[in-house]
């Protein structure tokens, strides 16, 4: 018996896969993979025999899938977009692998949420403006409440997952003035990167009429506009 290996793939950008990541993808027996989050570029450098899409599977036929394989002595890789800590839903995929008796181990990625502050050209947490960053979502189809309005009071970079079909409803319920820098960054280090700059006030209409609907990160903050929230130079240069 084997390991499963559940491996991040970075945002997008094929090149941006761990070196990790790249050597276990290329000695795949059997590759799952999160569907077109994951960069086609990635699945098709693998010689797996097998590839299976994972969109539409339920987590038992995923958590069966990779018993089986690892039982018979394969090499399997669980390829998720990203750092698959974020939004990942390992934890149950784990948690069925150790039930059955089967090790794994996970493989960090570069989580969308640092390709969309490179795209941005700026950092996350920037002294005398920001020291928290908070990584949330929108209450929504899988997720009866959220805690927006209480996390915004705090002076912290705001970075919301899975919302950009809430765009309005996000922006509306933030306790920060509608003057605060906001972005939408649509499929961050990707060939057609998208980034849309605004206010709370008008980055979902801005979005809107960029034609992003999907596959987005809004993040709201002072670090996106340093020169006139308060920047001061970093002491660990000085």
């Amino acid at each position: 018996m084997t390991k499963v290996f559940f491996v991040g793939a970075g945002p997008g950008d094929p090149e941006l896969i761990t070196v990790k990541g790249q050597r276990l993808l290329e000695q795949a027996d059997i590759l799952i993979y999160t569907g077109s989050l994951v960069n086609r570029e990635l699945v098709e450098r693998s010689p797996a025999r097998v590839k299976l899409d994972s969109h539409g599977m339920k987590l038992e036929e995923m958590v069966d899938a990779m018993t089986k394989h690892a039982r018979d002595g394969a090499l399997v890789v669980r390829l998720h977009s990203g750092d698959p800590s974020l939004y990942g839903a390992i934890v149950e995929q784990m948690q069925g692998l150790s039930r059955a008796g089967v090790d794994y181990e996970v493989v960090p990625g570069v989580s969308s949420l640092f390709a969309a502050a490179a795209a941005l050209r700026t950092q996350l947490t920037l002294g005398g403006v920001a020291e928290s960053v908070i990584v949330t979502r929108p209450a929504g189809a899988t997720l009866k409440e959220d805690d927006i309005p209480s996390l915004s009071v705090h002076k912290a970079t705001m970075v919301f997952f899975l919302g950009t079909g809430h765009l309005e409803d996000i922006t509306s319920r933030v306790r920060c003035s509608p003057e605060t820098p906001a972005a939408v960054v649509y499929h961050a280090s990707w060939p057609d990167q998208q980034v849309v700059r605004g206010t709370v006030a008008d980055i979902a209409a801005r979005a809107r009429d960029a034609g992003i609907e999907r596959t987005a990160l809004l993040i709201i903050g002072g670090v996106l506009d340093p020169m006139h929230s308060g920047h001061h130079r970093s002491q660990l240069y000085s």
